[in-house]
Order: C-alpha cells, then sequence, then structure tokens
C-alpha cells in the first residue's frame, strides 16, 4: 500500500458507468489490502481474547497464591470489564476522528503492557490496577474492526468480513483454554503474563508498519468507486456534536441494550467456565482445560455464519437494518433457552453440547450486532456507533462475573446464575426488537428533511 497525505475525494458525477462497473469487482490491489486488513484484525482480536482469558485461566492458582475468595475473584474478573465498558465512549470517538491505524497500534501497545505487568503483581490490589488498565487499552479493539470494514469493504461485504474478525473472540478463546493452561502448567502464571505481554507489543509495531487508512492511499478512481458509500457519504472526521445526537436516536439505545443481553451471557461463560466445570462437574484443571476450549469452537461457525447470515438476507431483499436484527434477536433468543438447559443438567456431556449450542448462538448475534454497527450510522459515525454498543455489552459484561460470584458463593451452585442471565438476554431482546428499526441519518438529510416537512405544512 502506498501511502500520501491526500485526502479522499468525493466521486465526480461524470463516471456513473465506471461505478457501477466498480461496483461489482475489487481490483487486485484493494483485494489485497482486504485480506491483509481481515487478517491484522483477526490476529490482533486473538491475542486480545487470549489477554483476557489469562485470569480466567488461571484462576484457581492465582486464588490459590494470593489468598482470594470466589467473591474477590469475580470483583478482579470485573475490574478488567468495567474500564473496557466506560472507556467505549471515548475510544469510538477516538477512532473516528485519528483512524483505524493509529488507535489499534496505541490500543495494542497499552494493553499489552498492563497484561505483562499482571506476571509482577503482589496483591488484589496492583491486580486490579493492572485489570483496570487492560481494560483501557483493549476498549479500541472492535470498534476500530467496525471502522476498518466501513472503510475498505461495500455494503454487501461487510457481513461476512465483520464475521471473520469477529470469530477472533471465540478463535482466541478456544486457543486460550489449551494453549494458556499448557503455558501455565509448564512455566507458571506469572510467565504466561509475561509472554502475552511482548506477543501484543510486537504485533502493535506490526499493525502500524503495515496497515494504512484509506486517505493514506493514492486510491484510483475505479478504487474511489468501488469503496465508495452507496449513499454517496463522504467521510469527514465526526464533530462533538454529531457524535452527541447519536444518543437521540431509538436505534442506538436499541444496540446497546441488545449488547448487554448478549455480552452479559457470553461473559458468564467467558469468567466462570473453567470454575464452572471444575466446581459442578469436578473435573481436573489439566482437563478443564480442553473440555473449556469445546464450545469456543463452536463459537467460531456462530461467529462465521452470523455474518455470512447477515449478507445472504441483504442479497435478498432485506433491508440493511432488518438483515443484521432478524438473526441477532433470533440467536440471542436461542441463547437464553440453552442457558436455562445448562442449568437444569447434571450430566457433563449434556452440559458441554448445551454451552456449545449457546456459544454458536451468542456469537451468531455478536457478528450480526457488530454487522449493525457498520450500517446503522452516518460512515464517519462507524466507530462510535459500535463502540457505544459496545458500552452498552460491557457494561452487562462487567455485570455478570460480579453477579455470578456473588449467586455462587451464597448458593454454591451455578443454576440460579445461569437462570438470571437468560432472564437478562430475553429482556434485552424485547428492548432491541422494539427500538432498533431504521438507520440513523446523517445531519444534512434529516435537516433536508424536516425542511420539506415544513414547506409541505406551508402550502
Amino acid at each position: 500500500m502506498k501511502p500520501s497525505s491526500s485526502v479522499a475525494q468525493p466521486l465526480d458525477s461524470s463516471s456513473g458507468a465506471e461505478y457501477n462497473a466498480a461496483q461489482q469487482s475489487a481490483t487486485p490491489r484493494i483485494r489485497r489490502i482486504q485480506r491483509t486488513a481481515l487478517s491484522l484484525l483477526l490476529l490482533s482480536g486473538i491475542v486480545n481474547y487470549l489477554d483476557r482469558a489469562t485470569l480466567s485461566i488461571a484462576s484457581p492458582l492465582i486464588r490459590h497464591d494470593l489468598g482470594l475468595s470466589v467473591a474477590e475473584m469475580g470483583l478482579l474478573l470485573s475490574a478488567f470489564l468495567w474500564a473496557y465498558a466506560f472507556a467505549q465512549l471515548p475510544a469510538g470517538a477516538l477512532i473516528d476522528r485519528f483512524g483505524a491505524r493509529v488507535m489499534l497500534a496505541v490500543s495494542l501497545g497499552t494493553w499489552s503492557v498492563a497484561q505483562a505487568f499482571g506476571g509482577v503483581v503482589s496483591g488484589f490490589g496492583q491486580f486490579f490496577a493492572a485489570r483496570m488498565v487492560l481494560g483501557v487499552g483493549e476498549a479500541p479493539q472492535f470498534p476500530t474492526c467496525a471502522k476498518v470494514v466501513r472503510d475498505w469493504f461495500t455494503g454487501k461485504e461487510r457481513g461476512t468480513a465483520t464475521g471473520i474478525w469477529n470469530s477472533s473472540s471465540t478463535l482466541g478463546t478456544a486457543i486460550a483454554a489449551p494453549l494458556l493452561t499448557i503455558i501455565m502448567l509448564n512455566i507458571g502464571w506469572r510467565w504466561m503474563f509475561a509472554v502475552m505481554g511482548i506477543a501484543g507489543l510486537v504485533l502493535a509495531v506490526g499493525f502500524y508498519v503495515v496497515h494504512r487508512d484509506p486517505h493514506q492511499v493514492d486510491l484510483t478512481q475505479r478504487e474511489k468507486a468501488y469503496l465508495h458509500d452507496a449513499e454517496g457519504e463522504v467521510a469527514t472526521r465526526p464533530t462533538l456534536r454529531e457524535w452527541r445526537r447519536l444518543f437521540g436516536f431509538g436505534t442506538t439505545w436499541g444496540m446497546l441494550l441488545g449488547f448487554f443481553g448478549t455480552i452479559y451471557v457470553l461473559w458468564i461463560y467467558n469468567a466462570w467456565l473453567p470454575t464452572y466445570l471444575q466446581m459442578e462437574h469436578h473435573l481436573t484443571i489439566a482437563k478443564t482445560g480442553w473440555v473449556a476450549a469445546v464450545p469456543y469452537v463452536f463459537g467460531i461457525v456462530g461467529s462465521l455464519s452470523g455474518g455470512k447470515i447477515c449478507d445472504v438476507l441483504a442479497k435478498r431483499g432485506v433491508s440493511a437494518i432488518n438483515s443484521r436484527k432478524y438473526p441477532m434477536a433470533a440467536s440471542l433468543l436461542g441463547t437464553a433457552l440453552f442457558t436455562v438447559l445448562t442449568a437444569v443438567t447434571h450430566n457433563t456431556t449434556l452440559a458441554v453440547i448445551f454451552i456449545s449450542i449457546s456459544m454458536l448462538l451468542v456469537y451468531l448475534s455478536t457478528s450480526a450486532a457488530w454487522a449493525m454497527a457498520s450500517v446503522a450510522a452516518p460512515a464517519n459515525c462507524t466507530a462510535s456507533i459500535g463502540a457505544m454498543q459496545n458500552f452498552g455489552g460491557y457494561f452487562g459484561g462487567a455485570l455478570a462475573p460480579v453477579v455470578t460470584g456473588f449467586l455462587v458463593q451464597k448458593t454454591n451452585s451455578f443454576e440460579p446464575a445461569l437462570f438470571v442471565g437468560a432472564g437478562v438476554a430475553v429482556l434485552c431482546v424485547v428492548a432491541y426488537w422494539t427500538l432498533v428499526r431504521a438507520p440513523i441519518p446523517a445531519p444534512a438529510t434529516e435537516d433536508s428533511n424536516a425542511a420539506l416537512r415544513a414547506s409541505a405544512l406551508d402550502a
């Protein structure tokens, strides 16, 4: 990719035929950029989730070494999530303003330093601080991915592209269980944190060197035509007013609340699955590492199929919003059902099957939700709307480990916590279905429509 200081210009109106032809196929360079971008996003997402999983995987040993209770471990697990959730709102605005290349490189570097520090902590307070910084550092990851997809893929390709990078979350977690367990059992949990921190720093440098934002590439007219938004939008840096106005639409709040339910259920499993298997089904630490990986393999299928389903529905004439809304709502309802089935079974095999189906559906839901971010708002607010959605999701994710930890400590069972998770999911589907109705218009479009309505009234 050849860097350029020029800013992408709007297409001239004299090349309509060229525009239509370009929409059918990308140049070899664009395809190369797309493949490279998705590879980097997938790899960074895997590292992201490996780093999140270190505490969950090492939970029994960390509790022993630092003398922590189950409730304290729940608080420690949630420290990352609270910081991650509240850092979403500024992260999205910063990504839309400064671009994906800078923000993801800074993000990777920050969270990798925090991850490495987790290997040298001596008590609860230091570990809590390290996990908070990890959360702040990781916050830009997924909104950046949504921004890259909006930048480099056309409308009917974004679902599939989103499914690919979104699969990093479940692929990373699936790899985490056996990989981190092996590292931990061979060199200790402290060195496990250090190794992951170093890997992230190397990747941060690699992403900054390789990736480019569209305005940093000398695009040909055909390439501009291919990438140009179907609505004719030219991406500009959003103002604070444009960012704030997103909160005035039901679609924003529906996305926020719907993702709350999705990530709440997901983080019951992400934070507590190894402990659940050990407490409820009496598996050893070594065996847990392998069994816990099984549901996340199903999650990979769900993530990839979720994005593909969105694109298929869009190509068959379903509106951009509904092609995301239908699979997201349906899969979240299914997640609630299989979470209830997990709660009521005492058979280990059935529990793993039900959790696996839950994971497939919850990751299908996350792919559809992130694909929604690429069509729900004006082009220059893609990362902002995605970050707002992620804020809602990880507000729920931050509550899940704490609520689950206290319920398990009080009842000595995971059953009540799983019932609560299923109930939260159902309530959030209702909110999502009710509030998410139409894309958020660009300010100019909104002002134009208002003027037309005023003229009609005057007439």
